[in-house]
């Protein structure tokens, strides 16, 4: 049984949950962006619009703030395996990239699943999974995620370039398969085996 779209907020962002829609989705860690940082956020919202505000979030996370937990090989392991676990049969996952201190996913919803059911369980699973390695701390991710869905084949492309190159752009490889945590890794992984 599949459901009809549905628009949602959960505070500033919107999110659309629509089954059979390719939606890129980025969520971080609870500490990648200072509280300083926040506020100035909220202003650049409020005078340029939600897509300044995106580009600014992303500059941030590409400067590589907070404990970048999710840099640790066996954290990173681990979100990246969670992503993997039910690809096929909740969603299908086309790209993904699992930064130091964020995860960009480009995925595909599938059945009578919402997009936040799945983002939940990513969430959920991952951060008590990772207490358990790093030790007890506070909250692991931040609460909210972005999505955006994609309207068209070049709206794809560009999309998919843009995963695949965030490792470059933020300095931690020279080239999109040489960052471990990606589906660029996993395909070049593929083809030389």
């Amino acid at each position: 049984m599949t459901f009809l779209p549905e628009w949602s907020s959960r505070g500033y962002l919107p999110h659309l949950d629509a089954p059979e829609t390719l939606q890129f989705v980025t969520f971080r860690l609870a500490d990648a962006l200072p509280a300083d940082v926040e506020r100035e956020l909220d202003d650049i919202t409020r005078r340029f619009g939600q897509t300044a505000r995106m580009r600014a979030v992303e500059a941030w996370l590409d400067r590589g703030f907070g404990a970048c937990h999710l840099r640790d090989e066996r954290v990173g392991l681990l979100v990246e395996n969670a992503l993997l676990y039910f690809d096929g049969q909740r969603y299908r996952l086309y790209e993904w990239v699992v930064m130091p201190n964020h995860v960009h996913v480009l995925v595909e919803i599938l059945g009578s699943w919402r997009l936040r059911e799945v983002l939940h369980s990513w969430k959920s699973f991952t951060s008590k999974e990772a207490g358990k390695l790093l030790g007890p701390g506070g909250r692991f991710w931040q609460e909210d995620y972005f999505d955006r869905y994609i309207r068209d084949t070049e709206h794809y492309s560009r999309t998919v370039e843009y995963i695949r190159q965030n490792p470059v752009k933020a300095g931690l490889a020279k080239i999109p398969e040489a960052w471990h945590f990606s589906s660029a890794a996993r395909a070049r992984h593929c083809v030389d085996n």
